[in-house]
């Protein structure tokens, strides 16, 4: 990238779809790949957080996910090259599940709810899941009124479950405790 980072084009509060359409920043497509952004670097600062180098490598794949998430939900929906952009595929939506599963059989069972706490990397991970969330409300906003790509909703949708699962995973191989929510 060159030149200035600032082109002004947005100062009167649009911006321009992958495509060239231009939109209001508070379009709900601007909000959902906003909101994939966003997660996208809480998962970089848990990658950053993290030594566990398998765990690193899937917190890099997500982050890659997410940009190609993104890409498509910004992404005019009459734009023509759009089969161009890459796509999230049916391998990718089982990746994550393996991960899941493989995390989720060395733990042991739940028992009630538990809070959101315990140590950095289970706090960030449940950061994480709430923002991946947020993204998927905005994606399913965004599908009532204009198509959207279903791979990216199944993907956020079971990156939440995901980062719910790490969070546990975390506390399980950092030998902490899930803190349990008492009434």
């Amino acid at each position: 990238m060159s030149g200035k980072v600032y082109t002004k084009g947005g100062d009167k509060g649009k911006t321009s779809l992958i495509g060239g359409n231009r939109v209001l920043k508070s379009d709900i497509r601007v909000e959902t790949y906003g909101n994939i952004d966003e997660l996208k670097s809480f998962v970089g600062h848990l990658h950053d957080q993290t030594k566990d180098k398998e765990i690193k490598t899937q917190l890099y794949k997500i982050q890659v996910l997410l940009f190609n998430a993104e890409s498509l939900i910004a992404a005019q929906p009459e734009y023509k090259h759009a089969d161009k952009l890459t796509p999230i595929t049916d391998t990718d939506i089982k990746g994550i599940e393996e991960q899941i599963d493989f995390m989720q059989e060395k733990l042991p069972a739940l028992k009630s709810f538990i809070l959101p706490c315990g140590d950095p990397l289970i706090s960030l991970s449940h950061i994480c899941r709430t923002v991946c969330r947020r993204a998927e409300r905005s994606a399913v906003r965004l599908a009532q009124t204009s198509e959207v790509n279903e791979n990216v909703l199944m993907l956020l949708n079971r990156l939440s479950d995901y980062f719910f699962v790490l969070a546990r995973y975390f506390a399980f191989i950092n030998g902490v405790k899930d803190i349990e929510l008492k009434s």
